[in-house]
Protein backbone atom coordinates (compact mmCIF):
# COMPACT_ATOMS: atom_id res chain seq x y z
CA UNK A 1 0.00 0.00 0.00
CA UNK A 2 1.17 3.62 -1.15
CA UNK A 3 0.44 7.09 -0.37
CA UNK A 4 0.93 8.36 -3.79
CA UNK A 5 -0.18 11.81 -3.00
CA UNK A 6 -1.69 14.19 -0.49
CA UNK A 7 -3.48 17.65 -0.21
CA UNK A 8 -4.51 19.88 2.75
CA UNK A 9 -6.52 22.43 2.60
CA UNK A 10 -7.00 24.58 6.18
CA UNK A 11 -5.43 21.71 8.12
CA UNK A 12 -3.61 23.15 11.37
CA UNK A 13 -1.16 25.48 9.92
CA UNK A 14 -1.60 24.55 6.44
CA UNK A 15 -3.37 26.63 4.23
CA UNK A 16 -3.16 24.93 0.93
CA UNK A 17 -1.03 22.12 0.31
CA UNK A 18 -0.11 19.83 -2.62
CA UNK A 19 2.62 16.78 -2.28
CA UNK A 20 3.56 13.96 -3.93
CA UNK A 21 5.25 10.81 -2.29
CA UNK A 22 7.88 7.91 -3.10
CA UNK A 23 7.36 4.73 -2.46
CA UNK A 24 10.17 4.31 0.11
CA UNK A 25 11.12 7.13 2.88
CA UNK A 26 9.87 10.43 2.84
CA UNK A 27 11.62 12.70 5.09
CA UNK A 28 10.70 15.81 6.28
CA UNK A 29 13.43 18.45 8.17
CA UNK A 30 12.61 20.82 10.40
CA UNK A 31 13.16 22.55 13.40
CA UNK A 32 10.03 22.18 16.40
CA UNK A 33 7.02 23.83 15.67
CA UNK A 34 6.82 24.21 11.98
CA UNK A 35 4.36 21.60 10.95
CA UNK A 36 6.05 18.42 10.26
CA UNK A 37 4.04 16.48 12.97
CA UNK A 38 0.77 18.35 11.87
CA UNK A 39 1.76 16.49 8.15
CA UNK A 40 1.90 13.32 9.42
CA UNK A 41 -1.09 13.85 11.48
CA UNK A 42 -2.98 14.86 8.42
CA UNK A 43 -2.10 11.53 7.24
CA UNK A 44 -3.11 9.96 10.13
CA UNK A 45 -6.46 11.28 10.09
CA UNK A 46 -6.85 10.55 6.50
CA UNK A 47 -6.47 6.49 7.30
CA UNK A 48 -8.58 6.77 10.73
CA UNK A 49 -10.78 9.67 10.28
CA UNK A 50 -9.82 11.09 13.24
CA UNK A 51 -6.29 12.71 15.09
CA UNK A 52 -3.82 10.89 17.07
CA UNK A 53 -3.00 13.98 19.37
CA UNK A 54 -6.70 15.75 20.17
CA UNK A 55 -10.12 14.50 20.91
CA UNK A 56 -11.49 17.54 19.39
CA UNK A 57 -11.66 17.56 15.32
CA UNK A 58 -11.97 21.40 16.19
CA UNK A 59 -8.18 21.60 16.55
CA UNK A 60 -7.45 20.71 12.87
CA UNK A 61 -9.16 23.16 11.29
CA UNK A 62 -6.70 26.12 10.73
CA UNK A 63 -7.67 29.38 12.73
CA UNK A 64 -10.60 31.14 11.95
CA UNK A 65 -11.49 28.51 8.86
CA UNK A 66 -14.80 26.69 9.09
CA UNK A 67 -13.90 23.35 7.57
CA UNK A 68 -10.16 21.16 7.15
CA UNK A 69 -10.03 18.70 4.00
CA UNK A 70 -7.54 16.39 3.56
CA UNK A 71 -7.34 14.11 0.53
CA UNK A 72 -5.11 12.05 -1.05
CA UNK A 73 -4.28 9.28 -3.91
CA UNK A 74 -4.10 4.99 -2.28
CA UNK A 75 -2.43 2.62 -4.59
CA UNK A 76 -3.25 -0.92 -3.58
CA UNK A 77 -3.04 -4.41 -5.26
CA UNK A 78 -6.45 -3.23 -7.18
CA UNK A 79 -5.17 -0.32 -8.48
CA UNK A 80 -5.56 3.57 -7.18
CA UNK A 81 -8.03 5.16 -5.15
CA UNK A 82 -8.81 8.50 -4.38
CA UNK A 83 -10.04 9.32 -1.07
CA UNK A 84 -11.03 12.42 1.19
CA UNK A 85 -11.71 13.48 4.32
CA UNK A 86 -13.34 16.80 5.35
CA UNK A 87 -13.93 17.96 9.17
CA UNK A 88 -16.25 20.80 10.44
CA UNK A 89 -18.58 21.65 12.90
CA UNK A 90 -21.44 19.61 11.32
CA UNK A 91 -19.21 16.63 11.73
CA UNK A 92 -16.90 14.39 9.32
CA UNK A 93 -17.58 13.49 5.82
CA UNK A 94 -15.56 10.71 3.94
CA UNK A 95 -15.00 10.05 0.70
CA UNK A 96 -13.90 7.10 -1.96
CA UNK A 97 -13.25 7.10 -5.34
CA UNK A 98 -15.86 10.37 -5.49
CA UNK A 99 -18.53 8.48 -3.92
CA UNK A 100 -19.24 9.88 -0.20
CA UNK A 101 -19.29 7.19 2.68
CA UNK A 102 -22.69 6.91 5.08
CA UNK A 103 -20.85 5.25 7.65
CA UNK A 104 -17.09 6.03 8.74
CA UNK A 105 -16.54 2.53 9.49
CA UNK A 106 -17.04 1.59 5.62
CA UNK A 107 -14.07 4.05 4.72
CA UNK A 108 -11.93 2.96 7.65
CA UNK A 109 -9.68 0.43 5.99
CA UNK A 110 -8.98 1.94 2.51
CA UNK A 111 -5.22 3.28 3.66
CA UNK A 112 -3.72 1.24 6.50
CA UNK A 113 -1.11 3.10 8.76
CA UNK A 114 1.24 2.02 11.90
CA UNK A 115 2.24 5.68 13.56
CA UNK A 116 5.66 5.45 16.13
CA UNK A 117 6.01 8.35 17.88
CA UNK A 118 7.97 9.43 21.26
CA UNK A 119 4.60 8.87 23.34
CA UNK A 120 3.82 5.63 21.72
CA UNK A 121 6.34 4.18 24.89
CA UNK A 122 2.69 4.95 26.73
CA UNK A 123 2.31 1.67 24.90
CA UNK A 124 3.73 0.00 27.54
CA UNK A 125 4.07 2.07 30.42
CA UNK A 126 0.96 3.96 30.06
CA UNK A 127 -2.73 3.22 31.52
CA UNK A 128 -5.11 0.58 30.25
CA UNK A 129 -6.87 2.96 28.19
CA UNK A 130 -3.98 3.82 25.95
CA UNK A 131 -3.65 -0.06 24.97
CA UNK A 132 -7.43 -0.63 24.78
CA UNK A 133 -7.06 2.45 22.20
CA UNK A 134 -4.05 0.90 20.69
CA UNK A 135 -5.74 -2.70 20.10
CA UNK A 136 -9.18 -0.81 18.50
CA UNK A 137 -7.06 1.79 16.15
CA UNK A 138 -4.49 -0.87 15.13
CA UNK A 139 -7.13 -4.48 14.63
CA UNK A 140 -9.71 -2.34 13.47
CA UNK A 141 -8.30 -1.14 10.29
CA UNK A 142 -7.12 -4.91 9.82
CA UNK A 143 -10.78 -6.53 10.67
CA UNK A 144 -14.20 -4.78 9.64
CA UNK A 145 -16.05 -6.85 11.73
CA UNK A 146 -13.63 -6.07 14.93
CA UNK A 147 -14.48 -2.72 13.94
CA UNK A 148 -18.53 -2.61 13.87
CA UNK A 149 -18.45 -5.12 17.12
CA UNK A 150 -16.38 -2.50 19.14
CA UNK A 151 -18.81 0.41 17.74
CA UNK A 152 -21.72 -1.64 18.46
CA UNK A 153 -20.60 -2.60 22.08
CA UNK A 154 -19.01 0.78 22.87
CA UNK A 155 -22.83 2.22 21.84
CA UNK A 156 -24.67 -0.18 23.95
CA UNK A 157 -22.56 0.15 26.82
CA UNK A 158 -23.35 4.33 26.41
CA UNK A 159 -27.15 3.43 26.56
CA UNK A 160 -26.50 0.24 29.56
CA UNK A 161 -24.93 2.88 31.96
CA UNK A 162 -27.64 5.86 31.17
CA UNK A 163 -30.23 3.75 32.29
CA UNK A 164 -28.19 2.32 35.02
CA UNK A 165 -27.84 5.80 36.05
CA UNK A 166 -31.38 6.00 36.14
CA UNK A 167 -32.08 3.08 38.57
CA UNK A 168 -29.46 4.08 40.75
CA UNK A 169 -31.50 8.01 41.24
CA UNK A 170 -34.82 5.83 41.26
CA UNK A 171 -36.40 7.37 37.88
CA UNK A 172 -37.35 4.16 36.89
CA UNK A 173 -37.68 0.26 38.57
CA UNK A 174 -37.81 -1.77 35.91
CA UNK A 175 -35.51 -3.83 34.90
CA UNK A 176 -36.92 -5.74 31.75
CA UNK A 177 -34.49 -3.13 29.75
CA UNK A 178 -31.33 -3.59 31.69
CA UNK A 179 -31.68 -7.13 30.85
CA UNK A 180 -32.41 -6.46 27.25
CA UNK A 181 -29.17 -4.03 26.80
CA UNK A 182 -27.54 -6.80 29.18
CA UNK A 183 -28.14 -9.56 26.64
CA UNK A 184 -26.78 -6.90 23.69
CA UNK A 185 -24.02 -6.03 25.67
CA UNK A 186 -22.94 -9.65 26.27
CA UNK A 187 -23.03 -10.83 22.67
CA UNK A 188 -20.95 -7.49 21.49
CA UNK A 189 -19.12 -7.69 24.29
CA UNK A 190 -17.80 -11.49 23.94
CA UNK A 191 -16.76 -11.29 20.07
CA UNK A 192 -14.64 -8.47 20.93
CA UNK A 193 -13.12 -10.29 23.59
CA UNK A 194 -12.23 -13.29 21.66
CA UNK A 195 -11.24 -11.05 19.03
CA UNK A 196 -8.52 -8.86 21.03
CA UNK A 197 -7.22 -12.22 22.11
CA UNK A 198 -6.41 -13.28 19.25
CA UNK A 199 -4.85 -10.63 18.32
CA UNK A 200 -2.45 -10.25 20.98
CA UNK A 201 -1.35 -13.70 20.94
CA UNK A 202 -0.55 -12.96 17.27
CA UNK A 203 1.07 -9.81 17.83
CA UNK A 204 3.04 -11.50 20.58
CA UNK A 205 4.33 -14.31 18.08
CA UNK A 206 5.27 -11.53 15.60
CA UNK A 207 6.99 -9.14 18.04
CA UNK A 208 9.16 -12.08 19.66
CA UNK A 209 11.79 -12.48 17.41
CA UNK A 210 11.95 -9.09 16.67
CA UNK A 211 12.63 -8.33 20.11
CA UNK A 212 14.97 -11.29 20.70
CA UNK A 213 17.31 -9.57 18.11
CA UNK A 214 16.84 -5.99 19.40
CA UNK A 215 18.32 -7.22 22.56
CA UNK A 216 21.01 -9.59 21.57
CA UNK A 217 18.54 -12.82 22.31
CA UNK A 218 19.26 -11.95 26.22
CA UNK A 219 15.64 -11.11 26.63
CA UNK A 220 12.08 -12.87 25.75
CA UNK A 221 8.93 -11.17 25.23
CA UNK A 222 5.52 -11.98 25.85
CA UNK A 223 1.98 -10.26 25.66
CA UNK A 224 -0.91 -11.57 28.37
CA UNK A 225 -4.39 -10.39 27.83
CA UNK A 226 -5.88 -9.47 30.83
CA UNK A 227 -9.95 -9.90 30.69
CA UNK A 228 -12.73 -11.14 33.00
CA UNK A 229 -12.51 -14.12 31.81
CA UNK A 230 -9.77 -16.67 33.64
CA UNK A 231 -8.56 -19.12 31.28
CA UNK A 232 -5.03 -19.61 30.50
CA UNK A 233 -5.60 -19.55 26.90
CA UNK A 234 -8.21 -17.08 25.52
CA UNK A 235 -8.18 -18.55 21.95
CA UNK A 236 -9.27 -21.56 23.17
CA UNK A 237 -12.29 -20.84 24.10
CA UNK A 238 -15.76 -20.30 22.06
CA UNK A 239 -17.58 -17.14 21.65
CA UNK A 240 -20.35 -18.65 23.28
CA UNK A 241 -17.92 -19.58 26.59
CA UNK A 242 -17.22 -16.11 26.54
CA UNK A 243 -20.22 -15.16 26.86
CA UNK A 244 -21.05 -17.23 29.47
CA UNK A 245 -18.67 -16.25 31.58
CA UNK A 246 -19.10 -12.69 30.99
CA UNK A 247 -22.53 -12.77 31.70
CA UNK A 248 -21.80 -14.70 34.93
CA UNK A 249 -19.43 -11.59 35.90
CA UNK A 250 -22.46 -9.29 35.16
CA UNK A 251 -25.03 -10.98 37.37
CA UNK A 252 -22.04 -11.18 40.02
CA UNK A 253 -21.97 -7.00 39.95
CA UNK A 254 -25.71 -6.42 39.21
CA UNK A 255 -26.87 -4.96 42.14
CA UNK A 256 -23.68 -2.83 42.75
CA UNK A 257 -23.80 -1.85 38.97
CA UNK A 258 -26.83 -0.32 40.25
CA UNK A 259 -25.98 0.97 43.55
CA UNK A 260 -22.63 2.71 41.14
CA UNK A 261 -24.75 3.84 38.12
CA UNK A 262 -22.39 2.16 36.21
CA UNK A 263 -21.16 -0.97 33.49
CA UNK A 264 -17.86 -2.60 35.63
CA UNK A 265 -17.01 -5.40 33.79
CA UNK A 266 -16.58 -6.03 29.90
CA UNK A 267 -14.33 -5.46 27.64
CA UNK A 268 -13.97 -1.47 28.29
CA UNK A 269 -12.12 -2.54 31.06
CA UNK A 270 -9.81 -4.85 29.79
CA UNK A 271 -5.57 -4.61 29.39
CA UNK A 272 -2.45 -6.23 28.36
CA UNK A 273 0.97 -6.70 30.18
CA UNK A 274 3.84 -6.26 28.27
CA UNK A 275 6.11 -8.93 29.71
CA UNK A 276 10.16 -9.51 29.32
CA UNK A 277 11.70 -12.38 30.95
CA UNK A 278 8.13 -13.08 32.31
CA UNK A 279 8.37 -9.36 34.35
CA UNK A 280 6.01 -6.81 34.01
CA UNK A 281 8.00 -4.15 31.77
CA UNK A 282 6.19 -1.19 32.56
CA UNK A 283 6.41 -2.28 36.69
CA UNK A 284 10.03 -3.83 36.31
CA UNK A 285 11.48 -2.91 33.36
CA UNK A 286 14.55 -0.02 32.79
CA UNK A 287 13.52 2.93 29.82
CA UNK A 288 15.85 1.09 28.20
CA UNK A 289 13.65 -1.90 27.86
CA UNK A 290 10.53 -0.11 27.40
CA UNK A 291 11.53 1.11 24.49
CA UNK A 292 12.97 -2.31 23.20
CA UNK A 293 9.39 -3.58 23.86
CA UNK A 294 7.43 -0.71 22.23
CA UNK A 295 9.97 -1.06 19.27
CA UNK A 296 9.25 -4.34 18.62
CA UNK A 297 5.76 -4.48 19.01
CA UNK A 298 5.32 -1.57 16.31
CA UNK A 299 7.78 -3.27 14.12
CA UNK A 300 5.39 -6.38 14.10
CA UNK A 301 2.77 -4.48 13.52
CA UNK A 302 4.00 -4.19 10.49
CA UNK A 303 3.88 -7.87 9.15
CA UNK A 304 0.94 -8.40 11.14
CA UNK A 305 -0.79 -6.15 8.69
CA UNK A 306 0.41 -7.57 5.86
CA UNK A 307 -0.65 -11.10 6.59
CA UNK A 308 -3.97 -9.71 7.92
CA UNK A 309 -5.07 -7.70 4.74
CA UNK A 310 -2.66 -8.50 2.04
CA UNK A 311 -0.89 -5.79 1.98
CA UNK A 312 1.93 -3.62 4.08
CA UNK A 313 0.72 -0.45 6.18
CA UNK A 314 2.35 2.80 5.20
CA UNK A 315 4.46 3.96 8.68
CA UNK A 316 4.25 6.88 10.24
CA UNK A 317 7.79 8.01 12.06
CA UNK A 318 7.44 11.27 14.00
CA UNK A 319 10.95 12.27 15.42
CA UNK A 320 11.14 8.57 16.76
CA UNK A 321 14.83 8.27 15.87
CA UNK A 322 15.79 11.09 18.46
CA UNK A 323 14.67 8.78 21.11
CA UNK A 324 16.16 5.69 20.54
CA UNK A 325 20.01 4.77 20.50
CA UNK A 326 22.26 4.11 17.44
CA UNK A 327 21.39 0.27 18.03
CA UNK A 328 17.77 1.00 17.91
CA UNK A 329 17.86 3.05 15.11
CA UNK A 330 19.83 0.29 13.35
CA UNK A 331 17.03 -1.96 13.65
CA UNK A 332 14.30 -0.40 12.86
CA UNK A 333 15.59 1.49 9.90
CA UNK A 334 16.76 -2.16 8.57
CA UNK A 335 13.22 -3.70 9.48
CA UNK A 336 11.63 -0.78 6.90
CA UNK A 337 13.85 -1.04 4.17
CA UNK A 338 12.24 -1.95 1.02
CA UNK A 339 9.61 -2.88 2.80
CA UNK A 340 6.87 -0.26 3.69
CA UNK A 341 6.38 3.03 2.46
CA UNK A 342 7.46 5.57 5.29
CA UNK A 343 7.03 9.15 6.55
CA UNK A 344 9.71 10.07 9.08
CA UNK A 345 9.79 13.26 10.61
CA UNK A 346 13.43 15.09 12.43
CA UNK A 347 14.74 18.20 13.10
CA UNK A 348 17.89 16.19 10.98
CA UNK A 349 19.21 13.19 10.04
CA UNK A 350 21.17 11.21 12.34
CA UNK A 351 24.59 9.47 10.73
CA UNK A 352 22.64 6.20 11.18
CA UNK A 353 19.93 7.32 8.87
CA UNK A 354 22.16 8.64 6.52
CA UNK A 355 24.09 5.41 6.23
CA UNK A 356 21.28 3.19 6.29
CA UNK A 357 18.06 5.26 4.20
CA UNK A 358 18.93 4.28 0.31
CA UNK A 359 17.50 7.42 -1.85
CA UNK A 360 15.30 9.02 1.00
CA UNK A 361 12.96 11.85 -0.99
CA UNK A 362 13.62 14.94 1.43
CA UNK A 363 11.12 17.64 2.16
CA UNK A 364 12.33 20.79 4.35
CA UNK A 365 9.14 22.04 6.63
CA UNK A 366 9.63 25.78 7.32
CA UNK A 367 6.24 27.81 8.75
CA UNK A 368 3.48 25.60 7.28
CA UNK A 369 5.73 25.39 4.08
CA UNK A 370 6.94 22.51 2.63
CA UNK A 371 9.64 22.39 -0.32
CA UNK A 372 11.37 18.88 -1.80
CA UNK A 373 14.99 18.80 -1.79
CA UNK A 374 16.74 18.72 -5.46
CA UNK A 375 17.74 15.34 -5.96
CA UNK A 376 21.30 15.16 -5.95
Amino acid sequence: MELKNLKLHHFRNYTDLDLSFQPGVNVFLGENAQGKTNLLESIYALALTRSHRTNNDRDLIEWGEKEATVSGRVAHRYGETPISLSFSSKGKHARVNHLDQSRLSDYIGQLNIIVFAPEDLALVKGSPSVRRRFIDMEFGQMNPAYLHNTSLYRQVLKERNAYLKRLQLKQTQDRVFLDVLTDQLVEAGSKVIAARADFIKRLAEAAQPIHAEVSDQREQLDLAYKTLVSSPDLTAMSVDEIAEEFRAALNRQAEREILMGTTLVGPHRDDFQVLVNDNDVAVFGSQGQQRTAALAIKLAEIDLMRAETGEYPVLLLDDVLSELDASRQTHLLLAIQDKVQTFLTAPSLSEVARQLITEPKVFHVNAGKIEAESPQ
